[in-house]
């Protein structure tokens, strides 16, 4: 008996490779399928404004990004001792109001390179629901614990949803040609504003995701993550202890998923061999015997040295060219 319904996602697609330049803009989830990608030595972005929730201020942090828009002085606003972007993350976010104009105008120039370079980029939605400077209408990518009063709150429609992606794809693959986008919705809840309004949320992002995937359905495409943590886990054991974000086991399941329905075979066998490694160069060993240390030392030279003649394109992973320049 079956006691479970699972996701069938199609395997070996072939479409992703190890060495593939990826760039990867979304919610949480982006963060922790882009940790498991750097875990496995691969070229990735994550993020270049910090982490991105509704489709409306995605569409704008990809424009900034294909443009290269500098940030502005006069777009930054002071608040908790620190100056602040609505555009950027508040781990931008400095003391030092020029430091932080130069954190994020470096950000976005290595956004801009990374995404005129990438294969793919995965974008992940985690709500329809948009919030709104009252005195501009503008649309806010973080609210930095503003007083609400400030902002309008409001939920985006299908077809503004799907305005916004349509004109992200087009600027997209007009800026890259070859770029591959891949969509997902995230299985993050966001309940604040309790289960059912989520519900509503998760639904007009997926209508849209579909609405544009049949007029582009040559350069997008759709991953299940939200449909995996939801009808196939679903159980709370998957959850952790918020009950909102999935648990570690679960973020592995899906990755797991995605690595099968994406790579092909050698890139699937070059990802184990490099998470390896990866889990060899964090460890640090417990004996006190320096001999050990140095011989422990000495083995993961040579075991990187080995993987980088197989691998040449890993040579820039920060954690390998750190290995190789202190050996």
């Amino acid at each position: 008996m079956e006691f479970r319904t699972a996701i069938r996602t199609p395997e070996n697609l072939g479409i992703m490779h190890h060495s593939d330049v990826m760039t990867m803009l979304g919610s949480c989830f982006t963060e922790n399928i882009g940790a498991k990608l750097r875990g496995a030595m691969m070229n990735v972005e994550i993020n270049p404004f910090g982490t991105i929730y509704n489709p409306l201020s995605m569409a704008s942090c990809v424009q900034r990004l294909v443009d290269a828009v500098p940030e502005r002085g006069m777009d930054l606003f002071q608040g908790g001792g620190v100056w602040n972007s609505f555009n950027f993350h508040s781990r931008y976010s400095l003391p030092d109001k020029s430091a932080t104009l130069e954190r994020m105008n470096e950000r976005i120039m290595q956004g801009h390179d990374h995404l005129q370079r990438s294969n793919t980029l995965v974008v992940t939605l985690g709500t329809a629901i948009v919030y709104r400077l009252a005195a501009t209408g503008e649309v806010v990518n973080n609210c930095h614990k503003v007083p609400q009063h400030k902002f309008t709150r409001e939920m985006a429609s299908v077809d503004e949803v799907t305005d916004a992606l349509k004109g992200m794809v087009e600027q997209l693959h007009a800026f890259n040609p070859g770029l591959y986008i891949l969509f997902t919705v995230s299985p993050i809840r966001h309940i604040a504003d309790g289960l059912e309004l989520n519900s509503l949320s998760k639904a007009v992002l997926r209508v849209a995701i579909d609405k544009v995937m049949k007029q582009y359905p040559d350069f997008t495409g759709y991953f299940p993550s939200f449909e995996i943590m939801m009808d196939d886990l679903r159980d709370y054991r998957f959850y952790s202890t918020d009950m909102v974000h999935p648990s570690e086991v679960a973020v592995e399941y899906i990755w797991q998923a995605f690595r099968a329905t994406y790579f092909d075979d050698p890139s699937i066998q070059a990802i184990a061999r490099c998470e390896r490694v990866m889990k060899r160069l964090q460890h640090r060993p417990m004996s006190g015997n320096r001999d050990v240390v140095s011989r422990f030392h000495d083995d993961t030279v040579a075991v990187v040295r080995n993987l980088v003649n197989e691998y040449p394109y890993i040579a820039e992973v920060k954690e390998i060219k750190n290995m190789l320049s202190d050996s």
